[in-house]
């Protein structure tokens, strides 16, 4: 080779970085489509027959004009939480691709048959919870067949994870954000901060400490978790409300959550401290089926040993008294007065004073 093409090659090689950024962003693919640079894109990711019926998942790609993280935002794990779904409805419209540096995937509602079929908590196709069989099966039913999709093109193709969820039906909840932290969790300072970016009055850090926390009943944020995104859980709204204010929560968080990013360009809004801190949770599960009946069905303060609810059969017979096994506060927990055996009554956060 002569001197001449040497010198050629070795400004091409130290330049080539300058030039493609120069070139600007090259179009985003998902799903087998491709979103242009400062463009929006609505589509739905087909989900094939299997043992069961087909589906498919609504999505909104806004690929911004300049190169950035890739932020996906997952609503409508579970059907009946419509807080998330309607936030997700506006977000596509507010969030323009020409001011955008970077990608925002949004999954508008992630279990589309629990949606229509106004079903909380599972999948009524095959009595599934998405939020139960990550990383799902290409050919399993069709709640697993969701999952593996959203998993290997949704999650797989993000920098950042936001599962975004509210209180199901006959679900009472306190507003909180959830962040995964620990040995096994990426970038817990990144998550905390854009956690903290919601302004939520409690945020509950989850730390991920062995294997078999991810994946057991594994849910998406622990997804997000397994392929290394840092994550968070956003959670507001109960008993299957679509309140205004809840909404509008979501969208200012995401919102600010661009801001902390760095790929929206605006200013970080400065947002409320929590009021609350928590490491981690302990559930109380009910032993019984039948009529749960619930001392006080709010977030609130719990001390050990306090009686929670009592269950009745079917005859009126009370067949369990339920109390705290720890002190902490009612984060979330179900009103009744369904219950089968095993489900988990509230969900008690353990406080802390710091991370």
């Amino acid at each position: 080779m002569s001197l001449a093409r040497l010198i050629r090659t070795a400004l091409l090689l130290l330049f080539a970085p300058a030039i493609a950024a120069a070139a600007g962003p090259t179009p985003f693919a998902i799903a087998g489509e491709s979103v242009a640079p400062g463009t929006r894109a609505d589509f739905r990711i087909p989900v094939p027959e299997g043992s069961d019926e087909a589906t498919f998942i609504p999505v909104s790609v806004i690929h911004g004009a300049r190169e950035g993280r890739v932020l996906a935002v997952v609503a409508g794990v579970h059907g009946f939480e419509f807080a998330s779904i309607l936030a997700a409805e506006q977000l596509a419209e507010r969030v323009d691709p020409a001011r955008l540096a970077g990608t925002l995937v949004l999954v508008r509602v992630a279990n589309i048959p629990g949606f229509e079929g106004r079903a909380p908590n599972v999948n009524p196709v095959d009595r599934k919870n998405l939020n139960r069989v990550f990383p799902g099966k290409r050919n399993g039913t069709q709640t697993e067949r969701i999952a593996d999709l959203i998993a290997r093109e949704v999650v797989a193709r993000s920098d950042f994870l936001m599962d975004v969820h509210s209180g199901d039906g006959a679900e009472f909840l306190d507003p909180f954000i959830g962040v995964y932290g620990g040995p096994l969790a990426t970038d817990f300072p990144l998550a905390l901060k854009v956690a903290q970016g919601f302004g939520f009055p409690n945020i509950v850090r989850y730390a991920m400490e062995t294997q078999a926390q991810i994946d057991t009943a594994r849910s998406l944020n622990r997804q997000g978790v397994a392929m290394g995104k840092p994550t968070i859980l956003v959670e507001i709204g109960q008993n299957g409300s679509r309140e205004e204010a809840h909404v509008a929560a979501i969208v200012a968080g995401v919102e600010n959550a661009l801001a902390i990013l760095g790929m929206s360009g605006a200013p970080v809004r400065t947002a409320p401290a929590p009021a609350r801190l928590f490491e981690g949770t302990t559930a109380l599960a009910a032993g019984h089926a039948g009529l749960y009946h619930p001392v006080d069905p709010r977030p609130r303060t719990l001390k050990k040993g306090e009686l929670v609810g009592i269950i009745r059969d079917y005859t009126g017979k009370v067949v369990e008294r339920l109390f705290s096994p720890v002190d902490g506060h009612a984060l979330y927990g179900i009103t009744g007065p369904p219950v089968e055996q095993g489900d988990s009554v509230v969900t008690i956060a353990l406080p802390t004073d710091g991370f």
